[in-house]
């Protein structure tokens, strides 16, 4: 699988690096191949506390998955996020299964 993981506006730690790559590579569980990961986290400077964006694109064959969360956290946004992209992949799954 190929990665990219980019942060805007911050500098993030190691700890939120890893999980993010651990968390996504764990979405090959549901749905294979996985070709590509584009992971956006960013800081966007504004008066709300919810201010910390995680944005998910899987490049898989045919369509890809796209979801995005924004909370108080990037851990909290990073699950949404994944949970988000795992329903559309379990859902892509299902239609490939019909359509043989």
């Amino acid at each position: 699988m190929k990665w990219d993981i980019q942060t805007v506006g911050f500098n993030a730690k190691n700890e939120l690096l890893e999980s993010t790559k651990e968390s996504v590579m764990k979405l090959e569980k549901y749905f294979t191949p996985i070709i590509g990961a584009e992971v956006y986290l960013r800081l966007e400077y504004d008066n709300q506390n919810e201010n910390k964006k995680v944005e998910v694109k899987l490049n898989i064959p045919g369509e890809d998955v796209y979801a995005e969360h924004k909370s108080e956290s990037f851990e909290h946004s990073l699950h949404e996020s994944i949970d988000k992209v795992k329903k559309q992949l379990l859902k892509k799954k299902d239609l490939e299964r019909a359509h043989r």
